[in-house]
Order: C-alpha cells, then structure tokens, then sequence
C-alpha cells in the first residue's frame, strides 16, 4: 500500500471484505482530480457567463455526519471548532464524540488545547460530501520529539446494516510507537486484520459474538508475539471501529499512556460502555498533616488522616489534574499536576515522602495501577509499597519457613506475589542477598482467598530521629473489599 503521508489531512478509502478474510487496505491523499482544468476557463471573453462564477462558489446541498475521536496519547485534553465555532470542548485521550450533523462542503477544523484557544495544534480544511459519515481522529504525537507528527486522521464511515447476524468491525492503528500489526481472533487463530501500520484503517465483517482479539507483531504468517490482547462483544446488524491506541513502551515515551484497544460503536451511541477507572488515595505521608484531595478542581476527599486509603472512586478515562492541599486549607498546596487514567483500570495515588526542606525523601504522589483481577479461590493477591521515608531497602520474609516473598525493595518500589490463603507473620529485614537480615519488625496478617492486598510499610524506622512521632508499621488494605 502506498500513501502521500505529505499532507497534514488524509481521507482513506477503505475495503471492508468479508466474513473470516484478511482486511485490504487502500490510500489516496484528500483532495479534487484533475480533470476540470480545461472547461473552467472560458474560451472567449466578450461573453462572459455567470454560470461558473456561481458554480465555483456555492456550497453543495445537503449535510454530513461528522464525529471527533482523539488518540493523541501525549496530546493535553482538546477543543474542536468548526467553521469558526467551538463543537466539542475539554474532550480528553480516548474520546469519541457523538456525530455532528454540519453542512456539506469544505469545513474549516481547527483543534486546540482546552481552554486555551490560541494554542492551535490542528487547522485546515476538511472536506465531506453530503449524506455520508465521517471520523476525524486525532493522532501522533505533540512535540519537537514525535515519532509521528500529529495530524487529523480523516476517515470515511460506512455505516450501512451489515446484515442482522453479522458485525462489521474497522481497525484504526493510532499508536504512534507501535510497528505493523496484525490482530488475530485467539480461539481460532484467524488473522482478520494483516499488516496494519500507523494511520492505516480498514474494515473486516464477523459473526455477532464475543471474541478475544490479539494485536501482534506483524509476519507474514500473522503468528507474531502477542503484545496484548483484549476481549469484545460486538452485537449483530452493528457497526464498531476498534481503535490501537497509547504508547506500547509507555516508559520510554513522553505520557505514561499505555496501549489499549479503544471501541467505538459507531451505529449506536457512540463509545461503547466504556468502563470508567477506579481511583483511590492513600496518605502514608509521615509527617504531613490531614489532606484534602482535588480532582479537576473539585473536592473528592477531605480530611484524610496519615496511614488512611479512601475507597475507590470512579473516574473518566483521560488526563485529570489532582491537587492535594493541607485540609481545611486550599491555599496550602503539597503537590498539583496532572494524572492520567486508562478506561477499566483501577489506581491507587499514594501521597508518600515528607514535606519541608530536610526531608529525607520529598514529597511526592506514587501513582500505582493496582491488579484487581481474581488470584483464584485458594489464593490472595499481595503488593508491598516501600513508603517509609528513612528505612533502607527492605527484604519481607515469612517467619514460620524463611521463605523470602519481597526481595530489595526500596522506597517508592513495589511488587506483587501471589501465596496460598493463611494467616501468616511477615517479617520486615533490612536487604541482604542471602534476605537473613535482621528482623527490625513483624506483622501478623489473615490473607483470604480469591482477595487481593496492599501491604504500606509506613511511618519511621527511627521516629525519634525525626520530625514527627509516626512509628514504623505494615498498614494492610484489602483492595477487593475495603481496609483490612
């Protein structure tokens, strides 16, 4: 397949195939042809003829549908404007937008940070005929750095039935540090998407029904690693676009905006039930006093003492800005910045560190996506957080065996092991490669089947020695249910 990447705003045409077959893709670069050159210009001048001046300037009849999603995965929360004005506002990473009905003919888009309508990211003209549906997709990235510049992804929606038992599916490839894929159905092996690089689209028809889909590496024979995997329902007579979006190597890139495969149903409400994200908050900062915790402006806890985690809270995916103030005093910041959620997962913000110039550790949020999933019914789930400001890097074994279950972790780190339901006496030691380090404390703990855990060692190892009276202790959540 070859494309003109030139210009800032494509329009691909898209070859939906059918059922079980490999999807076909095809590029050409927006835009009119060339063949009206030599009967728009008249051949004499005595006469002239008001019919092409009219021609040239009216606005063809009708309307289109048009709709926004952005997958830019380093790109702040947009406004979208259309001839002029504001259609969408504060919309953020993952979104897709209900359809706008706006006139046929070329429309003026421009995109914008939100809020902020003089920092232009996108503007040009984006042509749409009448009675047909569009998507307008923000993608690459922002930035002198980009591995693929941002630009709107113009994409031409067939919408039409596909037949009541079956589902049309287009794959949109919008992770801008992703190669080639090909997604394969996991019970069947079957590849329905082959060879689909960055900006590339197409369409492909399936039985109704829930599948498994794999995103892989691309081969020639559609058997490369499997870099992720995600499960859809997709119902029939319906039309989806599954958009590969985020960062694969989120670590390495600006956002800490993990893959994810984002689905849109394109004939019914939009973005299909896309699960929020849980967040909560733990303050295991020793010698701050209570908080107040903001989210975009809003107070979503107030109060919250040392050593406490608040339950879950339920947030949209997308870039949120958190603010964490002294209670009762929203003058006193501690730390603001700005935190971003992926749909369907759950976070734990730890507030950890010390305020004050002589801290040992600053203060900081420790932002940690939490494994929720069920470790089985015989099994718990456990996570050490290394929160304790002046205790070095730490082994936990247990004492009824020795056998070491966390090994060298030190402040801000964590890790997940997952052991057999029981009561058990974890022993905290200072790291040695042989973890018989002395004991400097143990904790009595009930681990019960099919739950997972969260073990904060928390406080001061020397409180003394410190600025304030906050002992050392293993504070234990319950994350499947609540505090322990």
């Amino acid at each position: 397949m070859t494309s003109d990447r030139s210009n800032a705003t494509r329009r691909r045409v898209l070859l939906g195939l059918g059922t079980g077959a490999t999807v076909a893709l095809a590029g050409c670069t927006g835009g009119g042809g060339d063949g009206g050159t030599d009967t728009a210009t008249p051949t004499g001048t005595a006469t002239p003829t008001e019919t092409p001046t009219e021609t040239e300037t009216e606005e063809p009849a009708g309307t289109a549908n048009v709709r926004v999603g952005h997958m830019s995965p380093n790109a702040p929360n947009v406004d979208v404007y259309v001839d002029g004005s504001a259609v969408l506002e504060d919309v953020p990473f993952g979104a897709v937008s209900e359809y706008l009905e706006v006139p046929a003919g070329e429309r003026e888009v421009e995109i914008t940070a939100a809020g902020d309508p003089d920092t232009s990211v996108f503007a040009g003209a984006v042509p749409v005929e009448a009675d047909t549906d569009y998507s307008v997709v923000a993608i690459g990235e922002i930035g002198d750095m980009a591995d693929q510049a941002f630009e709107p992804l113009v994409l031409e929606d067939d919408n039409s039935d596909p037949g009541g038992d079956t589902a049309r599916v287009r794959a949109v490839h919008a992770s801008p540090d992703a190669p080639a894929v090909d997604i394969t159905v996991a019970s069947s092996g079957d590849a329905l998407f082959d060879g689909v690089a960055f900006g590339d689209a197409g369409y492909v028809e399936v039985p109704a029904g829930d599948y498994t889909l794999q995103i892989r590496g691309d081969t020639d024979s559609n058997d490369g690693d499997v870099v992720a995997e995600f499960d859809v329902s997709l119902a029939g007579g319906q039309v989806y676009t599954a958009f590969a979006a985020g960062y694969l190597t989120p670590d390495d890139e600006p956002a800490d905006t993990p893959f994810d495969l984002l689905v849109s149903q394109d004939t019914g409400d939009g973005m299909m039930e896309m699960d929020p994200a849980s967040v909560r908050v733990s303050h295991m900062s020793p010698n701050a006093p209570n908080v107040d915790v903001y989210v975009d402006g809003s107070a979503v806890l107030e109060d919250v003492p040392f050593g406490a985690t608040s339950s879950y809270l339920e947030l949209a995916a997308g870039d949120h800005t958190v603010e964490i103030t002294a209670a009762g005093d929203p003058d006193t910041s501690v730390f603001s910045g700005d935190v971003t959620v992926a749909a369907g997962t759950d976070y734990t913000i730890a507030a950890i560190g010390e305020i004050g110039d002589d801290a040992d550790e600053a203060f900081r949020p420790l932002i940690l996506e939490d494994d929720n999933s069920d470790p089985g019914g015989d099994t718990a789930r456990v996570r050490a957080v290394h929160v304790s400001p002046d205790a070095p890097a730490v082994d936990i074994t247990v004492n009824s065996t020795g056998d070491t279950l966390f090994d060298g972790v030190a402040f801000g780190e964590s890790g997940y092991v997952e052991v057999p339901a029981n009561d058990y006496t974890l022993q905290i030691r200072g790291d040695t490669d042989s973890n018989d380090g002395e004991v400097v404390a143990d904790f009595d703990v009930s681990l019960n089947g099919g739950q997972v855990y969260t073990a904060f060692a928390a406080g001061y190892l020397t409180p003394d020695d410190e600025p304030q009276d906050v002992s050392f202790d293993l504070l234990v959540t319950q994350d499947t249910g609540g505090m322990s």
